[in-house]
Order: C-alpha cells, then sequence, then structure tokens
C-alpha cells in the first residue's frame, strides 16, 4: 500500500499527506492482478458513482478567503504584500480524497516539481474541509506561506521560477474495494430441477494501464528541465510566495489506495493589484480614481438630506 502521510494542525484540523510515487504503480498492479486471478465462477461488480459537488479551493487571509475576479478564462486573487494567507481545501464527495497542493510549482509537502500523480498529497475525510497554512518542512513543523516579491519568494531560492503566481489543486478519490458475487448456475428453462448450462467466462473490467516506475521517472526528470529551461529572471514588482515563520504542524504516514484519474482539478492565479489592472482583470476604477474627476465633483456644502 501506499504511504500517507497525516498531520494535526494547530487549529485540530485532521490532515493527511500522501506519497503519491512508485508505491501507487505498485498497488494498483497488485489491484489488477487480483482481479484478473478470480475464479472463472465470480463476476466482478463496480458501483457508479454519482455526480457531486465541485471540489472548492479557497486562499485565506486573516481566516477571510480572498475575493475571486473570473477573466482570460482564468481565475484570480488579489495578494497582499507581506500577508500571510493559509490555502483552504473542501471535499464535498463522500469518498476519501488525496490532494496534490502545489504553490508556484512546488508541491506544499516536499517542495518537488513533479506531476500531479506522483505528487505527495495531503488527505481530506469524506464532506470534510482542510486547511494548509505554509510548506511542510518535517513531521512536526512547517513554514509560513507569505505573499512576496518573485526575488524574495521560496521557487527562486530552489532556483524554479517558471511558475510563479499560481496554486493548483488535483484531487484524487480513494479507490473503492471490489466485491466479488458468486453467481447461481444457469439452468435449461431456468428450472433448478435440470442440467446446468455451460456458462461463457464473465469479462472483467481491467484497470487502465500504468506507467512503469521507468517511465514515471523520465516524465518528471523532463518536467523538471523545462522549468529549469522556461527559469525568468525574479522581478520584484510580481507577487510569489516566500518561506516564512515557522509553526507546529504534527504529522504521520497512512496507507491508502487511488484511482489513477484525477477527480478534479482547481487552480487560482494570485497577482498585486497593479499587474491585475494591467492584465484587464479589475476595472480601475474600484480603488484609484482619477483626482481631477474627483475635484470636479466637490461641494461647498453636503447635499440637503
Amino acid at each position: 500500500m501506499s504511504r500517507f502521510l497525516l498531520t494535526i494542525s494547530a487549529a485540530a484540523f485532521l490532515l493527511t499527506a500522501v506519497l503519491g510515487t512508485g508505491a501507487a504503480f505498485l498497488l494498483h498492479g497488485t489491484t489488477a492482478n487480483a482481479a484478473a486471478q478470480s475464479s472463472s465462477s465470480e463476476r466482478v461488480v463496480t458501483t457508479k458513482r454519482m455526480p457531486y459537488p465541485s471540489f472548492e479551493m479557497d486562499v485565506l487571509v486573516n481566516g477571510r478567503p480572498l475575493t475571486e475576479y473570473y477573466a482570460r478564462g482564468k481565475t484570480y486573487v488579489e495578494a497582499m504584500q507581506s500577508a500571510e494567507y493559509e490555502v483552504r481545501l473542501r471535499n464535498p464527495s463522500p469518498d476519501r480524497v488525496a490532494v496534490a497542493l502545489s504553490v508556484d510549482g512546488l508541491n506544499s509537502i516536499d517542495a518537488q516539481h513533479t506531476s500531479a500523480w506522483n505528487a505527495s498529497k495531503w488527505v481530506i475525510e469524506p464532506y470534510q474541509t482542510i486547511t494548509i497554512g505554509g510548506w511542510q518542512m518535517s513531521s512536526e513543523r512547517a513554514r509560513r506561506f507569505y505573499f512576496t516579491n518573485e526575488r524574495d519568494s521560496y521557487a527562486a531560492k530552489l532556483g524554479q521560477t517558471a511558475n510563479l503566481g499560481v496554486i493548483s489543486a488535483v484531487f484524487f478519490r480513494e479507490r473503492r474495494s471490489v466485491i466479488s458475487v458468486t453467481p447461481r448456475p444457469i439452468y435449461r428453462d431456468d428450472s433448478r430441477g435440470n442440467e446446468p448450462l455451460q456458462r461463457d467466462e464473465p469479462s472483467r473490467e481491467q484497470s487502465p494501464p500504468n506507467k512503469s516506475r521507468g517511465e514515471s521517472s523520465r516524465a518528471d526528470a523532463q518536467a523538471s528541465r523545462d522549468g529549469r529551461s522556461m527559469a525568468i529572471v525574479p522581478d520584484d514588482d510580481y507577487a510569489a510566495t516566500g518561506i516564512g515563520r515557522s509553526v507546529r504542524n504534527d504529522v504521520r504516514w497512512v496507507n491508502m489506495d487511488l484511482e489513477s484519474r484525477p477527480a478534479g482539478e482547481v487552480t487560482l492565479r494570485y497577482e498585486y493589484y497593479s499587474a491585475l489592472l494591467r492584465l484587464g482583470v479589475m476595472p480601475r476604477e474600484t480603488r484609484d480614481r482619477d483626482p481631477l474627476r474627483r475635484r470636479e465633483d466637490s461641494r461647498g456644502f453636503s447635499p440637503e438630506p
């Protein structure tokens, strides 16, 4: 089984992080082989998943979610200079899920840049919400997220500046156990007193092919090379996430088997106000009113009640 990291934050949230690396592929392979080796007298029954509300992600400053702006086919929030922030994740489904959470292209647990499938993950119980407040540094400590400039960012310190200004969460459902049902024999004229007929071999639903460990490693290496080749010179005018003060955040590992296909993905872009204006995400009138227009509206007395 895959190893998972279970954590309890200072706010008494029960958090779990999942190590979804090669062990997950071995686990999926074991499940597939078990189904293939089942007796011919059994058939595999799978339950149909019902649609549920979308997974949710919010960025919190001082415990309050930042306002979201929708433009250019993306969702934006306004970064607040030097403010610490948290990422709140909600699972509205009846299934336990594992979440790969990246900030500026770095995994929030181990600061690696990998695919979502191979990333270490946080676990959310059914219908629960968790809040991630920083970079997990060990089994006991984390370092707070805070808004800063690109040059001061954690990603810049690690030489990974290709994906600044983005927070992304990819959700994977826990794989449900397969239920084996032994059907009764089929009789001629459906009469139990007659000789049973031969039954065709039941079809079995095959698991999607998994990448080998070598293929997965090559994909991650290519992603790392892409990140380095696209690295840009850090700029002090744009928002990024720093590695802040150390806080207590206890963790432990648990086992979990995940479905290979993501159940959902949520991505947010964050920028300072000046950048949101340049992108056309936020109208200028919402904050910086033209001084001349303000003067034109001046009055000698207040209006009559």
